[in-house]
């Protein structure tokens, strides 16, 4: 599956294309990482973003939120 810079993808396409989970989705969302416009109640993702998003410059923004995440959830389960 390829990304279009142009095209407008859902949270469940981004998902896909990411191969991410929709809480994972959902958090980069709420971090600002991924950028979105909402329409109703849905988000919508332009292909530019996860483009973006693939980009090394961001990789290793997207590890730190992403570990802290699991830090924050695994920290309550000992």
């Amino acid at each position: 599956m390829e990304i279009h810079p142009n095209e407008i993808y859902t949270t469940q396409e981004t998902q896909q294309l990411l191969k991410i989970s929709p809480s994972t989705t959902m958090r980069l969302i709420k971090k600002g990482i991924i950028r979105t416009a909402k329409v109703g109640k849905q988000y919508r993702i332009l292909g530019k973003e996860l483009l973006r998003l693939v980009s090394p410059k961001l990789e290793d923004k997207v590890g730190k939120v992403y570990s802290k995440g699991r830090h924050w959830i695994h920290k309550g389960v000992d």
